[in-house]
């Protein structure tokens, strides 16, 4: 389980160290930096598929995506005596991530290329530095692979092996170096960061993917755009939690049922609802009642991740649907570590009223997102690698 987050300038979050735990809500007002912090954890968690440069020129690249204020903001700035303005940076240009867990802690820092001459790529960003280590703070003696620029070296007890010299700028290490002998443990914090999930605004539209009738198979997790719904809420009856698929649906929707029909390996969705002489197809459910089907099968999926995110999942949603989101997302954390990311004041209150839930509102303060409320004591330590 990821006990800290720590994220730095990436677009409004300069310095943004926040604390987890099983369930969390982050909230806060339309332009706090809610999607920010969303997009930079999809974005760390693609550093283990090999795609963060990729996802990073897909966002405009790294100068598009950088703090742009200031690097330090002065308190007279903040009491509006002088004029907030840019001064001789200290540090270099640089986007960092990191997270510590229960297991491990990881951290990387992108940067710009040093001047290549003959090339089209001079704008791609680098990693500059990689590190992972045991324990839940970056502590000399507790790091078990680092890498700097080209150089990649792992623990070998009280020593060093190096393993590669020459990586390239827009690999990782986690893809480029996870040996099962020599660095088992980068292959293991791999695995752990593939498993996570992230699902965001499901299509509900008249041509969405959910409403087709699909070539079915075994489907423990839901695609990222739901177009295997179908086979998915098939497999939880088969080998999933039955019992708990159909209450979740009976408490939005009371009375109601679903039933996927055999039609020679094609698979598609059947609800029966209170009142109707006939069950309605996919094709006949409203925007609402697809999406909240497409959650059922994300949050009751037979293989839990390490990390599930849902990001605004009340779009499209009746407000009275909302206590029975939060009761299915409070089950799911039982099994997996979730975040969600919302603006809907009744699912908050209701996800709130779970004894265990780690509720973070952000805040804009001279545009740099912050949390509000957070005591010094209750912010969690954290240390980034320099390089």
């Amino acid at each position: 389980m990821l006990t800290t987050l720590a994220i730095a300038n990436y677009r409004s979050l300069r310095q943004l160290i926040l604390p987890l735990g099983r369930l969390n809500v982050i909230t806060g007002a339309n332009g706090s930096g809610k999607s920010n912090l969303y997009r930079a954890l999809r974005l760390l968690a693609e550093t283990a598929q090999g795609r963060v440069i990729p996802s990073l020129a897909r966002e405009g690249g790294l100068p598009s995506t950088l703090w742009a204020g200031p690097e330090t903001i002065s308190r007279a700035m903040r009491r509006g005596e002088a004029v907030v303005q840019g001064t001789v940076r200290n540090e270099p240009v640089h986007l960092r991530l990191g997270f510590a867990s229960d297991d491990f802690g990881y951290a990387i820092d992108i940067g710009m290329p040093e001047p290549v001459p003959n090339t089209l790529f001079g704008l791609d960003p680098e990693i500059k530095r990689e590190c992972l280590w045991a324990g839940p703070i970056l502590r000399p003696a507790a790091v078990l692979a680092d890498r700097h620029g080209p150089l990649v070296k792992v623990r070998d007890n009280r020593d060093w092996r190096v393993l590669t010299r020459n990586i390239a700028g827009f690999d990782s290490m986690m893809l480029q170096c996870a040996d099962p002998v020599l660095a088992p443990e980068v292959l293991r914090l791999r695995e752990q960061m593939r498993s996570w999930r992230f699902y965001d605004h499901f299509r509900t539209d008249a041509d969405a993917p959910a409403r087709q009738t699909q070539i079915g198979t075994r489907t423990p997790v839901l695609g990222h755009d739901g177009s295997d719904l179908a086979a998915a809420l098939q497999t939880i009856i088969e080998i999933g939690d039955e019992d708990a698929l159909h209450t979740a649906i009976d408490d939005a929707f009371p009375g109601s049922q679903i039933h996927i029909p055999p039609e020679r390996g094609r698979f598609s969705i059947q609800m029966r609802q209170h009142g109707l002489l006939r069950p309605l197809s996919s094709a006949e459910l409203s925007d609402g009642t697809l999406r909240y089907l497409l959650l059922v099968a994300a949050l009751l999926t037979p293989r839990p991740p390490a990390l599930l995110v849902l990001n605004e999942p009340e779009t499209s949603l009746h407000p009275d649907l909302l206590p029975a989101l939060a009761r299915l997302i409070q089950r799911a954390a039982r099994d997996t570590q979730v975040i969600v990311v919302s603006h809907a004041a009744r699912l908050i209150a209701a996800l709130e009223r779970h004894g265990d839930c780690n509720s973070l509102m952000l805040e804009k303060d001279f545009g740099e997102t912050q949390i509000t409320g957070l005591e010094d004591l209750a912010r969690p330590p954290w240390q980034w690698a320099t390089r």
